[in-house]
């Protein structure tokens, strides 16, 4: 129970780090985009395939986030120059501080939008606010249907979910009736895009996007207070 207090302590400094963050994005007129998913489920991917849709369009950025290595940023460099790799180490998420200090390194004054590519986990990552604008889900059919309702968490903090790797349907069990339900369920309000990003099927995810970048930083509604409970599935 004597760690209670130093554990509050260190999402209360987060907290504050990440409104500091968003107070700068806002005031630069950036959305900022925390993308969560678990490893492999085409984070990374789909971020390729954004950047090279929308470049001359939209002024892109990005904060990769990894255990290791530079491989992330070296793919997505080669469509965008504002990339910075953010290695957590044994961290299984980023913080506010870490993305304060990625900030630090772009000329956010330059973007129309920012993409936070969180450490592949569909766990740590949902607790810790960073001040984006928005949460996106990320699932994959390789994934199986049942991941949404085994991390409800990021389902409830998601303006979107999308669904990858559709391209593999024919080929893997998938219920995508049954996930989109338990989505539904557990977050009336969200939408289900579903994308092939490796195949550059992400023309829902495009639009999406485009609206909300179009849209005044003062209608990006960001969801600020942590999860409190979620509904059974």
């Amino acid at each position: 129970m004597k760690t209670v207090p130093i554990v509050e302590n260190v999402l209360k400094l987060n907290d504050e780090v990440a409104s500091i963050n968003r107070k700068l994005l806002r005031e630069l007129g950036v959305l900022t985009i925390d993308l969560i998913g678990g490893p492999g489920c085409g984070k990374t991917t789909l971020l390729e395939e954004t950047l090279r849709r929308l470049k001359g369009d939209h002024a892109i950025g990005v904060l990769a986030g990894d255990l290791t290595t530079t491989r992330d940023a070296d793919r997505l460099y080669q469509w965008c120059d504002q990339v910075v790799q953010i290695n957590t180490g044994k961290g299984c998420h980023l913080d506010a501080n870490q993305v304060r200090q990625g900030m630090a390194q772009l000329d956010l004054g330059a973007l129309d939008a920012l993409f936070i590519e969180n450490v592949g986990n569909l766990i740590c990552p949902v607790g810790f606010d960073l001040g984006q604008d928005v949460k996106v889900g990320m699932f994959s059919v390789s994934e199986g249907d049942d991941k949404a309702v085994k991390h409800p968490y990021v389902v409830y903090e998601s303006s979107v979910v999308l669904l990858n790797k559709t391209d593999l349907l024919p080929h893997v069990a998938f219920d995508v009736t049954s996930f989109c339900a338990d989505v539904k369920r557990l977050n009336p309000e969200v939408d289900v895009l579903e994308l092939s990003a490796g195949t550059g099927q992400i023309d829902p995810w495009l639009r999406w996007l485009s609206d909300l970048i179009a849209s005044p930083p003062s209608s990006r509604l960001a969801c600020d207070e942590p999860v409190s409970a979620v509904r059974n599935v």
